[in-house]
């Protein structure tokens, strides 16, 4: 089957599994993504176990930078082994929202041999949503143990806090208490 087909088909199952209710309160909250279908992740995890883990087919849906779901969907789909460094640092300097960051860190990016490095990589980024992404994995690593904190890390997770705002503070405060 081509990709536009598969494309097409999974936005109809997207669509089957709507919930008008989630959308309407993702649009309230400013959710950035122009289609909201409202799906909750352990279905679009349900459509994606019926599809073939597949570079090409992941790097098409995280193309479609207006759909909620279908950016949900990509890192489910893409072949960890696969999933160089630059194509990783693209991905996360692309993320337009917490919740698809989130997704990211745990579906695709926690499970990546370098994914303490590019941690490092993505703090010398300013972006507030890129470090976002940063910790978030960086917590991701912490709790599945392939990551041992340090101290230097206490200091530089409570320095950050000082200053963090808004979506920052909580997944800061998570390290913390992990560490």
């Amino acid at each position: 089957m081509e990709i536009e087909e598969i494309l097409k088909n999974t936005r109809k199952a997207f669509f089957a599994y709507r919930n008008g209710i989630i959308a309407d309160t993702l649009r309230r909250n400013g959710d950035p993504h122009k289609s909201i279908m409202g799906c909750q992740l352990t279905d679009v995890a349900v459509i994606a176990q019926q599809l073939e883990n597949n570079a090409q087919l992941a790097e098409a849906f995280w193309n479609q930078h207006s759909s909620r779901e279908c950016r949900m969907i990509a890192p489910m789909l893409y072949p960890v082994a696969a999933f160089g460094q630059d194509t990783a640092l693209a991905w996360c300097l692309d993320v337009e929202s917490c919740e698809i960051a989130d997704i990211l860190c745990h579906r695709l990016l926690r499970k990546l041999d370098y994914a303490q490095a590019l941690v490092k990589q993505l703090l010398g980024y300013e972006a507030q949503l890129t470090r976002y992404t940063a910790f978030r994995l960086l917590l991701n690593i912490i709790i599945t143990g392939t990551y041992k904190p340090s101290d230097n890390l206490r200091a530089i997770a409570e320095h950050e806090l000082a200053t963090a705002q808004g979506y920052l503070r909580p997944v800061l405060n998570s390290i913390l208490e992990e560490i």
